[in-house]
């Protein structure tokens, strides 16, 4: 078994720092050897680029433009009649990604719309959007995500909430680079069945992130999700991916980390 690899999300930690570089160097402070952000779009890429050249950091993983945030949008992705705004989007992520050299970046299906778009209609945009994305992502050498979201605690409108369905998605879709963005907290509230689900569908990872259920805090918090079996599972099972840091600090980020200190203790860091 390999030890795992593990990012710190900068939107979600070190938030007690006002600026994407300044995270991201508390993050290689700490120990972080690579990170991951939801959306970087108000950062100066080059600003990014020399904390990552400073402090030697993998960016692994963006996610697309969320669309008009005022309009209660999150991704684009499935959303019938924005296809010009998600491929306008999809070409500043690929934009950022290329400065930042990073490989990954999450396709966000997005909520369905408040006029009560069909789903039907919503996965047939969402299939040919993730065509067409892959074949963009090809040329750059880099794997698009998509990531089922939960819809009883954390966004009751989002049209991908299930991993079933994102495989069935996936499949349809039938392009290498286009791959599964697993986030535990999201899979448990969902569908449990977490050892089942992994097996099942580790083929398919391009991404794991964590958090504990339900507050969303650190893994080792009290919650549902015994992590120390995660981990183990996911090392036996052969993953190979990152494992994003995804999740709300009790307090303050760094003192928070001794669960990952211990996974890191003494072989692995």
């Amino acid at each position: 078994m390999s030890a795992l690899r593990f990012c710190a999300n900068i939107s979600w930690l070190f938030t007690e720092l006002p600026d994407f570089p300044q995270r991201m160097r508390a993050a290689a402070a700490a120990g972080f050897r690579a990170v991951e952000a939801a959306w970087l779009y108000d950062a100066d890429p080059q600003e990014l680029r020399r904390a990552k050249e400073d402090t030697g950091l993998e960016v692994v993983l963006i996610n697309t433009p969320p669309g008009d945030v005022t309009a209660g949008e999150l991704g684009l992705a499935a959303v019938p009649g924005r296809e010009e705004d998600f491929q306008r989007g999809l070409q500043q992520a690929i934009e950022y990604a290329r400065i930042l050299d990073c490989k990954r970046i999450h396709l966000m299906a997005g909520r369905v719309p408040s006029n009560g778009a069909a789903l039907g209609e919503m996965e047939s945009v969402f299939v040919r959007n993730l065509g067409h994305a892959a074949e963009l992502l090809a040329k750059e050498g880099m794997t698009g995500l998509i990531e089922p979201i939960n819809t009883r605690l954390t966004d009751p409108r989002y049209f991908l909430s299930s991993p079933h369905h994102a495989a069935d998605i996936l499949k349809k879709v039938a392009k290498e680079n286009i791959k599964l963005q697993m986030d535990v907290f999201h899979w448990q509230i969902m569908d449990g069945n977490l050892t089942q689900n992994m097996q099942r569908y580790l083929p398919l990872l391009g991404h794991v992130q964590v958090a504990q259920v339900p507050d969303r805090n650190e893994p080792d918090s009290d919650g549902e999700v015994n992590y120390r079996y995660v981990f183990s599972t996911l090392e036996r099972l052969g993953y190979r991916g990152y494992v994003g840091c995804e999740y709300k600090p009790r307090g303050n980020t760094r003192e928070g980390l001794g669960w990952l200190e211990d996974y890191w203790t003494p072989s692995s860091k």
